[in-house]
């Protein structure tokens, strides 16, 4: 594709209709969104300031002429017709590569924008397909559980009939109830998290949306240090900052140098006639003339008050720089506490909490067949593992989320931990 050319972005003829994992979203966000399309504009715009501020100005061509022949300049040589003459300004050459390096770091701040956006936008699509996720995995443990749900009814009817309490299968079918009203619940936050997806994909429409039934664990990252310092040489934040302290320094050396004087060249041709001429001895020939001009930097206040100027921005923008690192290392300190913790989290669900929660849930149905406890134990650890269930989905999610999140934050990919 030719620079400065508009791509033409070729949507999906069709709805998705199968599960799709996330990287399948971000491609197709990073191709359509039109907020990556204007940052990409703007870097090719950007681009094509740097030829314009390397080369010079205009050349200027002008023409005095003397349209009555007894009001013209006269010479020895004859009457003169008409003056034709071109200069051009050239200024001090630092001037023009100044200029050229300020617009090339122009340049690199829409380069760093566009990459900043491009993750911006990755991560709201992963968390969006993150919430699908854990929507989906709701439904189904829900669903799962409804079923079980059924036939805590069907135990407690039987157990009414042998002399049991008809509160019980009240109770049971209290359980299938609640659940119900979770799974409405569930299935509208499902609607509202497709059509955040089917939005940053620029897909028309949402219902085919289907996220895949495991998240992909296996990207974890290293210790902070090294995301610091990972940080600090991928991060599009840092680097658009830092290349902005870069252009207001070249700004600077451009402001003290208007100081050194700028020149003109220039060359002229005055045409003579013979005729009206006052001249006894008039022969008509042409003149030719060169001119060489300079400007006279004279007005000081103007010129360190630019300098001054300058001065200060690289201070303001140095300022910008160290603040924006400080926050980046914030946030990292506080998405790793996040991804750990989270970790953790899974790790106790997984291998103790909901094992057990499960064993008691079967243990408490036994025992009630057995008369040994009431329906009560039963639907209370059936509603903990119920609820444990949920947790470990929503462990999962925020997980994947804070990862998501911190990577935008450290701009590329970086090795795993091995205690993670």
């Amino acid at each position: 594709m030719a620079e400065g050319e508009e791509s033409i972005v070729q949507l999906p003829e069709s709805p998705i209709s199968e599960a799709r994992p996330v990287d399948y979203y971000v491609s197709l966000a990073r191709s359509t969104h039109p907020r990556i399309q204007a940052a990409r504009a703007r870097v090719a715009a950007a681009s094509q300031r740097v030829p314009q501020a390397e080369s010079l100005e205009d050349p200027l061509l002008t023409n005095s002429f003397y349209p009555i022949s007894d009001q013209a300049l006269q010479t020895a040589a004859g009457r003169a017709g008409n003056t034709l003459s071109v200069s051009q300004k050239y200024p001090w050459p630092e001037k023009r590569w100044t200029k050229g390096e300020i617009a090339s770091r122009e340049t690199q701040i829409a380069a760093s924008m566009l990459e900043k956006t491009e993750l911006e936008i990755e991560e709201s699509v992963k968390l969006a397909y993150y919430e699908l996720w854990f929507v989906q995995r709701a439904i189904s443990i829900n669903e799962k559980n409804r079923e079980i749900a059924v036939e805590l009814i069907t135990l407690a009817k039987a157990r009414n009939q042998a002399g049991g309490s008809q509160q019980d299968v009240l109770r049971a079918e209290l359980q299938v109830d609640n659940i119900d009203d979770q799974l409405i619940q569930l299935r509208q936050r499902k609607g509202l998290a497709q059509a955040d997806l089917a939005a940053l994909i620029q897909q028309p429409a949402a219902e085919g949306i289907v996220a895949v039934d495991q998240l992909d664990s296996s990207s974890t990252y290293d210790e902070v240090d090294a995301l610091f310092a990972a940080a600090a040489e991928c991060s599009p934040k840092l680097r658009e900052l830092r290349w902005a302290v870069s252009r207001d320094r070249e700004k600077q050396k451009l402001a003290c140098l208007n100081t050194r004087p700028d020149f003109v060249l220039g060359a002229g041709w005055q045409s003579i006639t013979e005729t009206d001429a006052v001249s006894p001895v008039a022969n008509g020939r042409d003149n030719v003339n060169f001119m060489v001009g300079v400007t006279l930097p004279v007005w000081r206040d103007r010129i360190d008050a630019s300098i001054r100027e300058a001065s200060a921005a690289v201070s303001a923008s140095s300022r910008e720089y160290d603040a924006a690192r400080d926050d980046t290392y914030r946030e990292i300190r506080r998405l790793t506490e996040q991804v750990y913790a989270a970790s953790e989290q899974l790790r106790l669900y997984n291998e103790r909490i909901l094992p057990r929660a499960r064993t008691a849930l079967q243990l408490a149905s036994a025992d009630y067949r057995g008369r040994l406890v009431d329906f009560g134990e039963v639907t209370d650890d059936f509603s903990d593992v119920l609820m444990i269930e949920l947790q470990v989905a929503r462990a999962e999610a925020t997980l994947a989320g804070a990862m998501a999140q911190l990577h935008r934050t450290v701009g590329c990919e970086v090795s795993l931990p091995a205690q993670l």
